[in-house]
């Protein structure tokens, strides 16, 4: 453990996102944060939403590639994603669409002007930050059937797999012509069009299973090939999904990573950006790392995290890029740091 502040609104913090476009450690609930090299955690900017009763769940980051400006994506309760230049720090866009509050924001892995949206209106959105259009949205027919949770994209950015409270995991596909048309679109269309952009829909998932959870799905990470998911059931669970185009569509459950007091829902894991460590909070304020690279899944150990002041829900982690600083949000409105230290 290394440093904490607690941001005066004492409010509950549902997410936290480092930057991992930046060499500096930068991270963001509403408000944007330094990590410093000693130790202590500055902070830069904060937003105030012009509605009072806005409460933000979560955040992602990007920027802009004309001008390189970080752009930090933040949702919420009212639905409405607000796109916040930090050069200037101000909103830059702020895209409605979505019936009801916003559950996560997740950027394109290779084309950082690509953002998902998934939404308690039971459905995903695909926005273009550039051109500030709707490119497609995911639900309908064969979609969610209550709020979507949680939402990742695949590695190369070809595939989403999404999560929510019907208890359904659901795979889109990002190759789909449809949709590789309108992204291709989105791209053309002028703002100053009188015609608006036609927006797809997607009704189909090319995959979807309620075997692998019996309760909420709150959050969805792809593994390479495989799957990691969590449900208030006091486990992740890792999991391989079917090749696209394989004859049996069923996923195999191939190991349990469990954790004592996370049967609530909304309480998010992390993993780096190697892909190689997995950490996870829970409600007794209590930390859990796994190594990910053991050759056996039954190898995989949680080492804890705890500190005597922090007993309040851990609600969301982050690592920054090189998995040398890990940051957490509570209910109580405290960020906590913990540092990677080298054995000696």
């Amino acid at each position: 453990f290394i440093s904490q502040v607690k941001e005066e609104h004492g409010l509950p913090l549902f997410g936290v996102q480092f930057n991992w476009y930046l060499d500096t450690d930068y991270f963001a609930t509403a408000t944007i944060y330094r990590c410093n090299e000693d130790g202590s955690i500055t902070p830069l900017q904060a937003y105030c939403d012009a509605d009072s009763e806005e409460n933000f769940y979560t955040c992602a980051w990007s920027y802009d590639t004309e001008t390189g400006e970080g752009l930090l994506a933040i949702g919420g309760l009212k639905g409405i994603v607000r796109v916040i230049g930090t050069s200037t720090a101000n909103c830059k866009a702020s895209y409605s669409g979505h019936g009801n509050a916003i559950n996560e924001l997740k950027v394109h892995p290779s084309d950082p002007r690509l953002l998902l949206s998934a939404s308690k209106d039971h459905a995903l959105r695909l926005w273009n930050l550039k051109t500030s259009v709707c490119i497609a949205v995911l639900g309908g027919a064969e979609g969610h059937r209550d709020e979507v949770l949680g939402a990742d994209f695949s590695f190369h950015g070809n595939r989403i797999l999404s999560c929510g409270m019907d208890h359904a995991l659901k795979i889109w596909e990002m190759d789909d012509d449809k949709v590789k048309k309108a992204v291709k679109d989105s791209f053309e269309y002028q703002r100053s069009s009188k015609r608006s952009f036609p927006t797809v829909s997607i009704h189909f998932p090319s995959f979807s299973t309620r075997d692998i959870h019996r309760n909420y799905v709150d959050c969805v990470r792809w593994f390479g090939f495989l799957a990691l998911s969590k449900s208030c059931e006091d486990c992740v669970i890792l999991w391989k999904p079917p090749l696209k185009g394989a004859e049996v569509q069923r996923p195999t459950v191939l190991h349990k990573l469990e954790i004592n007091h996370c049967d609530i829902w909304f309480i998010r894991f992390a993993v780096n950006f190697k892909q190689t460590l997995l950490a996870l909070g829970n409600t007794a304020g209590r930390i859990s790392l796994w190594d990910l690279t053991v050759d056996e899944p039954s190898k995989m150990k949680a080492h804890n995290l705890t500190h005597s002041r922090c007993t309040s829900v851990v609600r969301q982690v982050s690592f920054n890029k090189d998995a040398s600083v890990l940051v957490s949000v509570c209910d109580n409105g405290t960020v906590w740091r913990w540092d990677r230290r080298e054995k000696k």
